[in-house]
C-alpha cells in the first residue's frame, strides 16, 4: 500500500487516541471475521498488518494430499497444485498460500469496513470510559455547546460531558460558548456514548477548589474536616491544623484574602465561612454561628437540640436568608442548633401573689378582688392603684411594694 494509506492512518490512531498494537488486533480480527463469513472457518488462516507499510498479508496453510483426494479445497491442496510453486513438495508437508483479500468482493469489503468502523468505535468508547474514570475527583475546563431543561452539555478536549440542572448552581446563567470549570462526578458505561456527569454543586467541588488555591492543603498540613453547602448561597468548611505553627483558617483566606477570594469568584460570589474546627462542640457551635456571638448555649439532651440565647439585633443574623445558617452550622455541628432570642429567653416569669412571703391571705384575696393575680401587676399599677382597693391605706400599699421590691432585688 501506499504512503497515502499509512498516513491516513497514522491521523486516524492520532485522532482516535487508540494505540498502535490495538488497532493493528482489530484490523487482523475483521480480516479474520471475513474469512470466517468466505470459507466458514478461519482456523488455518493467520492474518498480518503491517502498519509501517500499511500492507495486510494472509496466509492459508493447506494440508498437501494426492491428486483427486482434496476433500476441502479450504484445508488441502493436491500434490501438483503445490509443485507448481516448489516441485520440492511432498504429500503430507503444509503449503502455505498467499491469499489477496482484493478478490473477497464488494459485500465482504464493504461489510469489512463497517465491521472495522465498529470496533474502532468501541475502542474510542472504552479509551474514554477508562481515561475518565482515572479522572473522577478531578476539575476540568470546557466550553459550553448546548444547553436544555435538564442539562448543559459541555465539551472537553473533544469529549462531550453533561452537567445535569441539579449539579448546577442555580442562580448561575450559561451561554453558549462560556468557558466552565467542574469536577467529574461519575462516568457510566452505556449502549452509545460513555455518560461523563460533571458538577458544580458537590461538595467535593468546593473541597477541590481549596486543595487547588491552598498549598497547606494540597500538602496535608491543613486538613478539611467537614464541609457543608447550599449551592449558590452559602457554604461553611471546617478546617484544622497538623501544625501549631500554621493557623488553618488564615492559611485558607490568604494574604489579603487572595485565596478565599479566587474561590468565592469561581462560585460565582458564594458566602464561604472557614471555621477553626475543634472537638469542644460547645466551641465549634460558637464558631459555626460567628460572626453572632451566643450568650448561652443550654443543652437540650432530650430533644436532641443546643438552644443558643442571642442579641436580639442578631437574631436575623443568625438564622439567615431563609434559615440558611442556623441550618448550616447544625448541620456542620451534627446537632440542631435553635435560637432564641435574648429578650424572649431571660423574660421574667410572673410571680404568683401566693408566693410573695409576708402577704396575709386576707390581703391576698383583696388583692385579687380588685384584679391582681401576679406582682407584676402590682409594681406596673404602682401605689396609686392599690390605694383605690377598699381596706388598703397608705401604710398597707408601702409595706405591700416593700415586700416587692425587697424580692426582686434578692
Amino acid at each position: 500500500m501506499n504512503h497515502e494509506i499509512v498516513d491516513a492512518i497514522s491521523q486516524l490512531l492520532r485522532e482516535k487516541r487508540i494505540e498502535k498494537h490495538t488497532f493493528q488486533e482489530i484490523i487482523e480480527s475483521v480480516f479474520l471475521s471475513i474469512l470466517k463469513k468466505k470459507y466458514g472457518s478461519s482456523d488455518n488462516f493467520d492474518v498480518i498488518f503491517n502498519l509501517e507499510k500499511g500492507d495486510i498479508e494472509i496466509y492459508c496453510e493447506k494440508e498437501i494430499v494426492e491428486d483427486g483426494a482434496v476433500e476441502d479445497p479450504v484445508t488441502q491442496i493436491a500434490i501438483s497444485d503445490a509443485q507448481k510453486v516448489d516441485s520440492d513438495f511432498e504429500v503430507g508437508e503444509d503449503f502455505v498460500e498467499i491469499v489477496d483479500y482484493r478478490t473477497f468482493g464488494r459485500r465482504l469489503i464493504t461489510a469489512a469496513k463497517q465491521n472495522l468502523s465498529q470496533k474502532i468505535k468501541e475502542v474510542e468508547k472504552d479509551n474514554i470510559y477508562r481515561e475518565f474514570s482515572d479522572r473522577i475527583g478531578e476539575i476540568i475546563l470546557g466550553d459550553v455547546h448546548q444547553i436544555n431543561r435538564n442539562e448543559i452539555r459541555i465539551n472537553v478536549d473533544k469529549t462531550e460531558v453533561i452537567m445535569p440542572r441539579e449539579e448546577a448552581i442555580y442562580n448561575e446563567r450559561y451561554r453558549r460558548g462560556d468557558t466552565v470549570r467542574a469536577i467529574i462526578k461519575s462516568v457510566t458505561r452505556t449502549p452509545k456514548e460513555p455518560q461523563i456527569v460533571v458538577s458544580r454543586s458537590d461538595i467535593s467541588f468546593v473541597k477541590r477548589l481549596f486543595e487547588l488555591e491552598v498549598p497547606e492543603i494540597y500538602d496535608g498540613i491543613v486538613e478539611i474536616r467537614k464541609i457543608v453547602r447550599e449551592p449558590g448561597d452559602r457554604t461553611k468548611i471546617a478546617v484544622e491544623s497538623n501544625d501549631k505553627r500554621v493557623d488553618p483558617v488564615g492559611a485558607c483566606v490568604g494574604l489579603k484574602g487572595v485565596r478565599i477570594q479566587a474561590i468565592v469568584r469561581e462560585l460565582n460570589n458564594e458566602k464561604i465561612d472557614i471555621i477553626h474546627w475543634t472537638e469542644d462542640r460547645s466551641l465549634l457551635i460558637h464558631r459555626a454561628l460567628s460572626p453572632v456571638t451566643p450568650l448561652e448555649l443550654i443543652p437540650d439532651e432530650e430533644n436532641k437540640r443546643v438552644i443558643a440565647v442571642v442579641p436580639d439585633e442578631q437574631m436575623s443574623m443568625a438564622i439567615g436568608r431563609r434559615g440558611q445558617n442556623i441550618r448550616l452550622a447544625s448541620e456542620l455541628v451534627g446537632v440542631v442548633i435553635e435560637p432564641i432570642k435574648e429578650s424572649d429567653f431571660y423574660e421574667e416569669e410572673e410571680l404568683p401573689l401566693e408566693d410573695i412571703e409576708g402577704l396575709s391571705p386576707s390581703l391576698i384575696e383583696k388583692l385579687k378582688a380588685a384584679g391582681f393575680t401576679n406582682a407584676e401587676q402590682i409594681l406596673d399599677g404602682g401605689k396609686e392603684k392599690l390605694l383605690e382597693i377598699h381596706g388598703i391605706g397608705e401604710a398597707t400599699a408601702e409595706k405591700i411594694l416593700d415586700l416587692l421590691t425587697v424580692y426582686y432585688e434578692e
